[in-house]
């Protein structure tokens, strides 16, 4: 530890200040410090310093609601997380960096990342592109079209962490798992993710199943699907899928101080605001979002109508942490007593 005391007053002030001064003092201290170039920060006000100046004025209604949520974030980290660890590259896989704009976007499936991919390719795409709904979901997806802060150096790492805008959306935890089921195992285009999971699914969780569905594995119910996601074997044999896998293990929100939490359900004053801190509200507009085939509260209730109250206790265990993070109340569909 001695190490991080003769580094200099910036990063002890910053680290002490956010309560994660173990953590960046590792991250440092893994290489020397004269690796971080000052020179590449730009001149001006970053969206954090924005973000910063703005809670010393007079808040907007919007202002006030994105601060309580991160006061709220940091207490329950603070009263459910006991343990610290040092974050590694592969916790910071789906951090996506935004270096012309000073921004960090942790990227959760199924909260609208595909349309804040496409804005943030027109961000950092040096004009090559300039409409997000022109650019292919597909082509938001693919690696290289955006850099990951796993990428960088440890120095550059701990840079970026202290100096960006970090933001991350969040979604009622149910409703993104029915999405993800919905998108993966009733879509029949996926045959993908019907091959590499829903054959799994059918061969342990379904009673006599028929040699078709164990070869195509398109047509897992919601029912086994929930079997699947509770089954201690699951996650011995590999990590969740991203698109299932819980928001804190996929962001590390205890972990990485988030100066916005966005929510899905107030995803375009959300995404304005971020895009203003940014100064970016002229160069890309967030994309209106479709209703048409949205998975909503009402529809993810009638998901759960087939689902014991034995299992609906364990799937809520599992992803209990999510629901504590950001505040979202316990289903009232739910029979959980």
């Amino acid at each position: 530890m001695s190490k991080c005391f003769a580094f200099g007053a910036i990063i002890l002030v910053f680290c002490c200040h956010f309560s994660y001064f173990c953590i960046c003092c590792v991250l440092v201290a893994s290489e020397q410090f004269s690796g971080w170039n000052s020179s590449s920060v730009k001149s001006g006000r970053s969206p954090l310093q924005s973000l910063q100046e703005n809670e010393q004025l007079e808040q907007s209604a919007v202002q006030a609601t994105l601060q309580g949520r991160r006061e709220l974030l940091e207490e329950t980290c603070r009263t459910h997380t006991h343990k610290r660890r040092v974050l590694s590259p592969e916790d910071l896989r789906h951090l996506i960096v935004d270096d012309k704009h000073k921004l960090l976007y942790c990227y959760v499936p199924k909260v609208a990342c595909t349309n804040w991919k496409r804005v943030l390719m027109v961000l950092t795409g040096d004009g090559h592109y300039r409409e997000p709904l022109a650019i292919p979901a597909n082509e938001a997806h693919i690696v290289g079209n955006l850099r990951s802060l796993s990428e960088y150096s440890t120095a550059e790492i701990n840079q970026r962490l202290r100096t960006y805008l970090k933001f991350v959306f969040v979604r009622e935890p149910f409703e993104r798992l029915v999405s993800a089921y919905r998108n993966k195992f009733t879509r029949s285009y996926n045959t993908a993710f019907h091959k590499r999971y829903g054959t799994k699914i059918i061969q342990r969780h379904r009673a006599d199943p028929q040699a078709e569905a164990l070869e195509k594995g398109n047509d897992v119910s919601f029912e086994e699907f929930v079997y699947y996601l509770v089954d201690p074997q699951t996650q011995k044999e590999e990590p969740f899928n991203e698109h299932w896998e819980r928001v804190h293990s996929l962001c590390h929100p205890c972990l990485i101080h988030y100066d916005v939490v966005g929510k899905y359900e107030t995803l375009v004053q959300d995404s304005r605001y971020i895009l203003k801190l940014a100064g970016a509200e002229e160069e890309v507009k967030f994309p209106a979002m479709s209703k048409s085939t949205r998975t909503t509260g009402d529809m993810t209730a009638k998901f759960f109508d087939n689902i014991s109250p034995f299992y609906q206790k364990k799937l809520f265990n599992l992803y209990r942490m999510d629901f504590l993070l950001f505040n979202y109340s316990v289903p009232a569909y739910l029979k959980l007593r």
